[in-house]
């Protein structure tokens, strides 16, 4: 871990230190991500659990798939299931995850890739390991994140983004202590692969023990960040955090992040993801795979769903077993 890295990361573009002047962002709260299981049967954390609302939006909510090292026989996914109103960002660190859904969007994401899937109007899915990791066993980890849409674009049509690893944003801390991996959005002028239909920004960064980073943030964006390895702390107070807990930043227009001196024997470097996106400010209604605006708009999707107008089964699904 992580799959997409440089060796050196001196050679990568460097993020500027925030301006003089800038504000930064101290920590409100600190939160350890219960532990379950999800589809099949497979571990997560949910990683904003125990967060309110108004500090998320406009992300719905965020699990850690594992990490887990599977045996023989072992690997689970997910049944066919629907999703209305917004969108899911699945983010694979190692292992594979084969995707189909309704809309004809799927394929193979593995080793750093990510899938952005905007549910709109309505779909069906599938998420599940390969015939070969079941078979084999092997490691796996990654993490599903739920970006709501505004009213305005719940019932847009769905779309499907397929972003390789390769595709990602390498980046710089501008002392190169931290390797920072763009997923989507902006920072410092460098822009991520991921479009997005609520402006956001996720990225993967990977600080080297005892290091620092400290990166310009959009003062009218949330700013979230979550622990995938090892240990650190969180702004200029140094408020501890590690892995399986999520740190909410309140307001400013930089974050910073320290590493510790020594990480666990798992990991060699402090592991984060940094989440940020701009309020959409509107009424959430959330059951289950639906994300609306009201009850009534939650009752119409299930109707919607069981009426088979969310989409069907495709007749050739094809997941590889």
């Amino acid at each position: 871990m992580p799959a997409v890295t440089v060796e050196n990361p001196l050679i990568l573009p460097r993020i500027a230190a925030p301006a003089e002047g800038s504000v930064a962002r101290p920590v409100l709260a600190v939160s350890t991500a219960p532990e379950g299981f999800e589809g099949e049967g497979f571990p997560v954390r949910r990683a904003f659990a125990k967060i309110n609302q108004k500090y998320l939006d406009p992300f719905i909510m965020m699990d850690q798939m594992g990490e887990v090292d599977y045996q023989a026989g072992e690997p689970k996914g997910t049944p066919w299931h629907p999703h209305r109103g917004f969108e899911t960002v699945t983010y694979i660190i190692d292992g594979t995850f084969i995707h189909q859904d309704s809309h004809g969007g799927g394929g193979v994401i593995t080793d750093g890739d990510t899938q952005w899937m905007t549910a709109g109007s309505g779909l069906l899915h599938i998420e599940t390991p390969p015939e070969s990791l079941v078979m084999s066993g092997g490691l796996f980890h990654g993490l599903q994140l739920w970006v709501n849409l505004p009213a305005a674009d719940k019932m847009i049509a769905p779309k499907y983004q397929d972003i390789r690893g390769t595709s990602v944003k390498l980046l710089a801390s501008s002392d190169g202590g931290a390797l920072v991996r763009l997923i989507a959005g902006d920072i410092d002028g460098h822009q991520g692969p991921g479009a997005t239909h609520t402006p956001i920004t996720m990225i993967h960064v990977s600080v080297n023990p005892g290091a620092q980073v400290t990166l310009p943030w959009r003062a009218d964006f949330n700013a979230l960040a979550y622990g995938l390895a090892g240990s650190g702390s969180a702004s200029e107070e140094r408020r501890p955090f590690h892995m399986g807990q999520a740190v909410v930043f309140g307001e400013g227009d930089s974050l910073t992040i320290r590493a510790d001196e020594r990480q666990d024997s798992r990991s060699a470097n402090f592991e984060l993801v940094l989440l940020g996106g701009l309020p959409i400010r509107e009424p959430v209604a959330h059951y289950g795979p639906f994300v609306m605006n009201s009850h009534r708009e939650l009752q119409q999707a299930l109707e919607d769903f069981q009426a088979g107008r969310l989409g069907t089964i495709p007749a050739d699904t094809n997941l590889g077993r």
